[in-house]
């Protein structure tokens, strides 16, 4: 398999600079990422500079709290979009989820999933601030509503992805929909734990050193 293919190389730190967003897509375009994942003012220029390559622009809409309103959340992806994305990751509206308005979360969804049309959608349930049953209901809602794929963290909570939420996000969403991994992913090892446990996508900003333990074990 190619390992390279299941990460979203990412940068999305508030005081990330052009500087680091340069070494980003040179690190993108060398090893040949899934995507570059950056924030919404970088996509234009992440989305020039990848021109000619197969490495998609990602950018997260929400960001990174969920708190917008379903409409805000629709015009920043459309504008995302028109600026070179080629994915979307979404965050959910979590204080919503916290009172039981699954009303409220699926608007927010289906918000951004309509707004995206043909564009991979994925959905940050931020795993570390649920139970395991808002978890499920969250992944159920994602699903009905036509999401590609279901995301655990932002990066920017208390924690990251677990194998344990992996594999419970893959069990409620089935064999078809993609899982995405990400906070606290720095380690190869780290990366063959969520795949082994169900994901088909990871999220880090260590992508280079994940490449390079892949590498010297010589697993895949």
């Amino acid at each position: 398999m190619n390992l390279a293919k299941y990460i979203d190389h990412t940068a999305l730190k508030a005081d990330t600079t052009k500087q680091q967003i340069d070494q980003l897509l040179e690190e993108a375009k060398q090893y040949d990422f899934m995507s570059v994942c950056v924030n919404p003012t970088h996509v234009k220029y992440a989305a020039e500079a990848l021109k000619g390559t197969d490495v998609l622009v990602c950018t997260v809409i929400g960001f990174p709290l969920g708190a917008n309103t379903p409409a805000v959340k629709a015009f920043e992806t459309r504008d995302a979009i028109e600026n070179g994305a080629g994915e979307v990751d979404m965050v959910i509206n979590i204080g919503a989820v916290k009172d039981g308005n699954y009303d409220l979360v699926r608007e927010d969804i289906k918000a951004v999933v309509d707004a995206s049309g043909d564009v991979t959608t994925k959905v940050i349930i931020e795993t570390a601030l649920l139970t395991d049953e808002e978890k499920v209901r969250v992944c159920e809602i994602a699903k009905e509503v036509g999401a590609d794929f279901v995301k655990t963290s932002t990066g920017f909570s208390t924690a990251g992805a677990t194998a344990e939420d992996i594999a419970l996000m893959r069990k409620t969403v089935g064999p078809d929909m993609g899982v995405k991994a990400s906070g606290g992913i720095r380690s190869y090892e780290d990366v063959k734990t969520m795949i082994d446990n169900g994901a088909t996508r990871i999220g880090a900003s260590a992508g280079v050193q994940i490449l390079k333990g892949e590498q010297a074990t010589g697993d895949y």
